[in-house]
């Protein structure tokens, strides 16, 4: 698909392709000498050795999303006019052509998506069966099985017919070998060619050829690439290929092991990773590769994306053996750089622990190693991890200077990574410095293919500054291009209660409850909305609810605080808000809940602590009209006849507010 568009588009729109160069670049390296790389990171010029990023696999789902952005572009710059895409055997189809086609199915109005197959594919709507025409039929008959198997071989096994994959089957063994080398020496003639080819039809004619070492060379360099690209499924693939036809023990053997159990890691396929680290220590004698499998099984346990299944004693142990091997490798370099790593592992698991001062200091001994051991230009992907580790871990411990200082190092050794962007953006956000973060989301956004965390978190700012539509449209665009993604759909159902769209509300809420029936954040937002529909024990039912999943959502106590004392229960709301004033944060929103509780002691004949309750409240919010008005009867209650709060036709000064869902 891309080959067939970025020519054209080259000649009609260039800002276009210069655009996407990331995701061109990634998806079809045989353009590459056509689209020169705008943004490319630290990692694609350093040495294998060095490479020590591997991209989380939600990178594909950016790419894609990346690349139906320039086919709408295209569609509406160069190829005016609704165009159809046709794709066969999508069942077959690797997961990230398949996630391609959802994403392609989604944004992209203007093209019609054709996709055949024997069976439906899943989570790809529009799917036909496709069988051969008439004409095709008869011309398969007329060929001669020997013609057969040739016409499969040079479909690079995509040909169709049975015949001819019987007729392929049916040659002798060294005869098929011969042929696929033959194809694999004619994909390779032509060097721009071989590049359109090289990770899939020349590793697969080579592997089933008859020179194992080309095979190996050729399963490599796609290995190497899908890693760089981030994708990880055909990493897996891939990979396994390679250690069917490495010898056990070999260098090549270990870089294959030690990627490819890095990628079934990183696609959630534990216990596979975890064979393959437990082959290689009944395989090699190396400290190294024993130190790198001790690692990785460490992080097996360490990085679980379950919190309640991660066995951090058992990685402590894991990663103590790392540790004791490395320290003991006799290159001062490699025992500096995955000594270095090592720790660098062992904070993570500290962290995890709560033990932030002891992930600390492991994180400065890597650094210190780095400084004192490595050449100063070597390495520098390691430091910069390094660096971004130790201002996450400042942040925390509210040394916030400090934390911006190895930020800014971490973002000058690679200009162009765009996650610690989103990190030291979240840090200013947090420090109040709004803009600032803005700033750096937005350079994000301009450094990666479509990132849905930076759409995010600037929505986040701009709901905090009361900015409701803004953040919306932000919520709106993370949505298309993640429609997993749960805390958007949290926030925005939040956005939409405030603004009065219940009925998108709610369709938001359902659409989250799919995806996380247990999210407190959303039960607490449905509640909001049953309430506003005078719906109140259904109310009731999902505060509890959100309750139950979150013991600690402050703000759902303060919601289910108004609901009670909306039904009449003043003590209930009280208790509530009690709850949500332990739980929270200081700031603008305990203004409101001291308010409210405030105005339920009123009710409840308690004005001594009603009094105290508004004057927390007027000293957070000095400006708020409402509290300044209700201190004011409470200090004056002969100017209003009582001390009484009214009861009836209450507005926003005579008793509970309700407030916002906080993300």
């Amino acid at each position: 698909m891309l080959r067939a568009l970025v020519p054209t588009a080259l000649e009609r729109s260039p800002g276009l392709v210069a655009a996407y160069d990331i995701e061109i670049r990634a998806a079809a390296p045989d353009l590459r000498p056509m689209v020169p790389a705008r943004r490319e990171g630290i990692e694609a010029r350093i040495p294998e050795a060095e490479r020590i990023l591997v991209p989380a696999p939600r990178r594909t789902l950016r790419i894609a999303n990346g690349i139906a952005e320039f086919v709408a572009g295209c569609l509406r710059e160069c190829l005016p006019g609704p165009r159809t895409l046709a794709a066969d055997n999508v069942h077959q189809a690797d997961p990230t052509d398949r996630e391609l086609l959802r994403v392609l199915t989604r944004r992209v109005g203007d093209l019609t998506l054709a996709l055949g197959s024997t069976r439906p594919p899943p989570q790809v709507a529009g799917w036909v069966e496709v069988t051969a025409g008439p004409g095709e039929a008869d011309e398969r008959l007329d060929l001669h099985p020997g013609d057969r198997a040739d016409r499969y071989i040079a479909s690079d096994g995509a040909d169709d017919d049975p015949a001819a994959y019987e007729a392929y089957l049916a040659l002798p063994d060294g005869e098929r070998a011969r042929r696929h080398d033959r194809r694999a020496a004619e994909l390779t003639a032509d060097p721009e060619c071989a590049r359109g080819f090289a990770l899939g039809a020349l590793p697969y004619h080579l592997e089933h050829g008859g020179d194992r070492d080309a095979a190996l060379g050729a399963l490599w360099a796609a290995v190497d690439h899908c890693v760089l690209e981030g994708f990880l499924d055909a990493v897996a693939e891939l990979g396994e290929r390679g250690l069917a036809l490495a010898a056990p023990g070999t260098d090549l053997w270990w870089r294959f092991t030690q990627r490819t159990a890095t990628a079934l890691a990183g696609l959630g396929r534990r216990d596979r990773a975890l064979e393959l680290w437990d082959q290689a220590r009944r395989v090699s004698e190396d400290p190294a590769v024993h130190a790198a499998a001790a690692y990785g099984t460490a992080m097996l346990d360490a990085r679980h994306p379950d919190p309640r299944r991660r066995d951090l004693g058992r990685a402590t142990g894991w990663i103590n053996e790392a540790i004791a091997i490395s320290t003991l490798l006799p290159d001062r370099r490699e025992r500096a750089f995955k000594l270095g790593f090592d720790r660098n592992g062992r904070a993570l698991i500290e962290l995890r622990q709560g033990r932030v001062e002891a992930a600390l200091s492991l994180v400065e001994s890597a650094l210190d190693l780095a400084r004192r051991e490595l050449p100063p230009d070597a390495h520098p992907v390691h430091r910069m991890v390094l660096l971004a580790n130790r201002a996450q871990l400042l942040a925390r411990m509210g040394r916030t200077t400090e934390a911006l200082g190895d930020f800014d190092r971490a973002i000058a050794i690679d200009p162009t990574f765009p996650d610690h962007y989103l990190d030291r953006g979240n840090l200013l956000f947090e420090l109040g410095r709004a803009d600032d973060a803005v700033a750096d989301y937005e350079t994000a956004m301009r450094m990666s293919p479509p990132l849905p965390e930076a759409y995010y978190n600037r929505a986040e700012v701009r709901l905090a500054a009361g900015d409701l539509e803004r953040a919306r449209t932000d919520l709106d665009h993370v949505l298309e291009l993640d429609p997993g993604h749960l805390d958007a759909y949290v926030n925005r159902a939040g956005v939409l209660q405030m603004l009065g769209e219940h009925e998108a509300a709610r369709r938001d809420v359902a659409a989250g409850l799919a995806l996380d029936p247990g999210s407190a954040h959303l039960r607490g937002v449905l509640g909001q909305l049953e309430a506003a529909a005078g719906r109140f024990a259904e109310a009731r039912v999902a505060y509890d609810a959100a309750l139950t999943a979150d013991p600690l959502l402050a703000s759902a106590w303060a919601n289910r605080a108004v609901l009670r004392y909306e039904t009449g229960d003043a003590a209930g709301a009280v208790a509530d808000l009690t709850r949500a004033i332990e739980l929270g944060r200081p700031g603008a929103d305990d203004a409101a809940l001291y308010f409210n509780r405030g105005t339920a002691l009123m009710d409840l004949g308690r004005p001594d602590e009603a009094g105290l309750d508004f004057r927390r409240a007027h000293a957070l919010a000095p400006d708020d009209p409402d509290i300044r008005l209700a201190l004011e009867r409470h200090e004056r209650p002969d100017e209003r006849g009582g001390t009484e709060a009214p009861r009836d036709g209450r507005g926003a000064a005579d008793g509970p507010v309700a407030l916002p869902l906080d993300g």
